[in-house]
Formats: C-alpha cells, structure tokens, sequence
C-alpha cells in the first residue's frame, strides 16, 4: 500500500486542546481504519512541526480523505507526502533507466 507522510501543526485550537492530543490521535487512527487506511505511527515532535503521521492508504483519494477529515477537525493543518519504500524506488529506477 502507498504510505504518505504528513507533517502537522497544531492550530490556535489544537494547541489550546493539548491534553486531548493521545485521545485525539486514537480517533485519527479509528477514523483511517474507516476509510480502508492504516495509521502506521504518530510521532510527537519538538522543532517546525509538532507531529509526524505516517499513513498507508490504497490511493491519493483515501489518504486525502484521511486527512481532510483530520485537518478539518480544527487542530492540526498538514502537509502531506507521498513517501516510496526501498522496493517501490527500485522499481522507479528500472522505469528511468529503461
């Protein structure tokens, strides 16, 4: 399954909300598992982001419903990426190299 990575900020609201953040982490979870995708791990950061997800989904449309459902929620904005694995990558550098 592809695997995104999103990096979050907690919003004025998310931020003012901290103590619920593991409960709301939970639910985020719950919420990826309605959709057919997987929240692989949450990370807790210190530095430009306060959060990194890493999701698998079987689709862009799954995983970005994923995380409107959580952006839209009010605490977090994200910016999201697809990531590849070592296996996906080295079919990409078969394609490019013909």
């Amino acid at each position: 399954m592809p695997t995104y990575v999103a990096l979050l900020n907690w919003t004025d609201q998310g931020i003012r909300g901290y103590k619920d953040t593991a409960k709301r982490a939970e639910a985020f979870a719950t919420a990826t598992q309605n959709l057919g995708a997987n929240l692989m791990n949450i990370y807790w950061t210190v530095g430009p982001y306060d959060l990194v997800a890493v999701v698998e989904a079987p689709d862009d449309e799954t995983a970005t419903a994923a995380f409107l459902q959580l952006g839209g929620a009010g605490n977090v904005r994200t910016t999201t990426m697809r990531a590849f694995g070592r296996e996906e990558m080295n079919r990409i550098i078969a394609k490019a190299a013909g």
